[in-house]
C-alpha cells in the first residue's frame, strides 16, 4: 500500500486533539488524583513533571520520529525502517499490547456507560447501597456484556470512519466538550464545604512521602497516561504531515494531559472530602464514592451526568488510539478494507473482552498466576508490556535511526529552526537516559516492588 493510499489527519490541530484524546483517559480521572495526594501532594506533582519533561516527552518524540518517518503502522514502521531484521517484532508487540490493553479496557468502558445510563434515570439516591450497586454490576453476565459490547460498537463505528472523518472529527468534538465539562464542575467542586482539605490532599507538599516508588508511580502514570509503548503514538504519526511541528506537538499533548489530570483532581477530590468519603483508587472512587458524593449535594444529579459522560468520553478517546494501530496493522499488512480489519479486531478484542468482563462474576475463580483475567490482562499489558515497548522504541529511534534523519524529522525537513544544541540534547536522553531508567522500572516490576 502506498503512502498515497493512506489515510491522515487533515489540520495539526487535528493530530494535537487525536494525540490529547489519545492522552486523557480514564487515569487521569481516578488514576492521577490518588496518586498526588498519597505520594506527597505537590511533591508528587513536581515528580511527575520532572518525569514527563525529561524521559515521557523524549520517548513520546521517539515514537512519533518513527511514526512520521515511516508513514506505516507500528509493525511496517519497524519492518520499513530497519529492514531484514528482528525490529519488526516490536510491532508485534505493540498489537499484542492493544489488544491487552482493551481486553480490560472496554470492560471499563462499558461501566461508564451503565452508569452514565442509571445517573439519567436517577436510580441513586442517598439510601442507595453504592458498594453493593456496584459489585451487583461488575458480577452479573448480561448488564456487564450488553454494555461492553455497546461501548465496543461505539469505538468500532468511530474508527470505521476512518482517520479524518472518525478519529479527527470525533476527537474535536470530544476534547472540546470535556474541557468544558470538567472545569464547570472543578468550579462548583470548590465552592462546596470542607473542599479545602481536597486541595490540600491534592497540593500541600508533604516530602517525607517521597520514596524509591513515589518516581516509579510517577513515571508509570506518565507512560500509561500518555498511551506509551502501545504503538498509538507511532500510527497517530504516521497520518501526520510533514509540516507538523514535532516538538510542537508534544509538548501541547503533554501540558494538556497533565492540565486535565490537576484539573480532574481539582473537581473531584474536595466533592469526595466534602462528603467525608475516602478518595479511594481507580473503581472505588469512581463508582463507589462519587455516586454516594453526587447523590448527597446539592445538583447532584446533574454532576453524576455530567461526570459520567466525562468518564465515558475519556474512556472512549483513548480506547479509539489503543484501536487504531491493530486496524492499521491488520489493513496494511494483510491488504484488507478497514470494515474487514475493524470487524477482525472486533472480534478478537472481544473474546478476551468477555473473559475479562466476568471476572468479577461467572469466571471469578478462575485465575492465572493467582489474578483473574481482568487483573492478569491489566497487569501484563500495563507493568510489562508498555514498559518494554518504550525500552524498544528509544532504543530504535535513538540507535537505528541515522542522526541526520532524526534531525530532519524534529525540524519537519528544515521547516522549523531548532536549535541543534536542543535536538542533540533530546537524542541523548533518546539514547541513554530513557532506555536505563525504563529498564530500572522494568526490572522493579518483575521483582514485585
Amino acid at each position: 500500500m502506498s503512502v498515497k493510499e493512506r489515510d491522515s489527519f487533515r489540520t495539526s490541530i487535528g493530530v494535537i486533539l487525536a494525540l490529547i484524546g489519545s492522552a486523557i483517559g480514564l487515569g487521569n480521572l481516578w488514576r492521577f488524583p490518588y496518586l498526588v495526594g498519597t505520594n506527597g501532594g505537590a511533591a508528587f506533582i513536581i515528580i511527575y513533571l520532572v518525569c514527563i519533561i525529561f524521559l515521557c516527552m523524549p520517548i513520546m518524540v521517539a515514537e512519533f520520529v518513527i511514526g512520521r518517518r515511516s508513514q506505516a503502522n507500528v509493525f511496517g514502521a519497524f519492518k520499513k525502517l530497519a529492514p531484514a531484521s528482528g525490529w519488526k517484532h516490536t510491532g508485534v508487540l505493540a498489537v499484542l499490547t492493544c489488544i491487552t490493553l482493551l481486553s480490560f479496557y472496554v470492560v471499563v468502558g462499558g461501566w461508564t456507560i451503565d452508569y452514565f445510563v442509571k445517573s439519567l434515570r436517577i436510580v441513586f439516591t442517598p439510601q442507595t447501597d453504592f458498594a453493593g450497586e456496584f459489585n451487583k454490576m461488575v458480577s452479573s453476565t448480561s448488564e456487564i456484556l450488553f454494555y461492553t459490547v455497546l461501548f465496543l460498537v461505539i469505538n468500532g463505528a468511530v474508527i470505521l470512519a476512518g482517520v479524518r472523518r472518525g478519529i479527527e472529527r470525533t476527537n474535536k468534538i470530544l476534547m472540546s466538550v470535556l474541557a468544558v465539562l470538567i472545569v464547570l464542575i472543578a468550579s462548583y467542586s470548590l465552592t462546596l464545604p470542607g473542599a479545602r482539605q481536597g486541595l490540600d490532599f491534592l497540593f500541600r507538599p508533604d516530602f517525607s512521602k517521597v520514596t524509591f516508588n513515589t518516581a516509579l508511580n510517577a513515571l508509570g502514570q506518565g507512560f500509561l497516561s500518555l498511551s506509551i509503548g502501545c504503538g498509538s503514538i507511532i500510527t497517530y504519526a504516521s497520518y501526520t504531515k510533514k509540516e507538523t511541528n514535532l516538538l510542537k506537538t508534544t509538548t501541547i499533548t503533554t501540558l494538556s494531559d497533565t492540565g486535565f489530570a490537576i484539573i480532574a483532581g481539582v473537581a473531584i477530590l474536595p466533592a469526595v472530602f466534602s462528603a467525608g468519603m475516602d478518595p479511594g483508587e481507580g473503581a472505588g472512587l469512581a463508582f463507589v464514592s462519587l455516586p454516594y458524593v453526587f447523590a448527597n449535594m446539592p445538583m447532584g444529579k446533574i454532576l453524576s451526568i455530567l461526570f459520567y459522560f466525562i468518564l465515558f468520553a475519556a474512556a472512549l478517546s483513548s480506547s479509539i488510539s489503543i484501536t487504531e494501530p491493530i486496524v492499521a496493522f491488520m489493513k496494511e499488512e494483510f491488504r484488507t478494507s478497514r470494515l474487514k480489519a475493524v470487524i477482525t479486531s472486533f472480534v478478537i478484542v472481544l473474546i478476551f473482552a468477555v473473559l475479562c468482563a466476568l471476572s468479577f462474576g461467572l469466571l471469578a475463580n478462575i485465575k492465572i498466576v493467582g489474578k483473574t483475567f481482568f487483573d492478569f490482562f491489566d497487569y501484563i499489558s500495563s507493568n510489562l508490556f508498555l514498559t518494554v515497548g518504550a525500552l524498544l522504541g528509544a532504543i530504535f529511534a535513538g540507535w537505528k535511526i541515522k542522526k541526520e534523519d532524526f534531525f530532519d524529522e524534529i525540524t519537519s525537513g528544515g521547516r522549523y529552526k531548532i536549535p541543534k544544541w536542543l535536538i542533540g540534547t533530546l537524542r541523548v536522553f533518546i539514547r541513554y537516559v530513557a532506555p536505563v531508567v525504563v529498564a530500572i522500572i522494568i526490572i522493579n516490576s518483575l521483582m514485585g516492588n
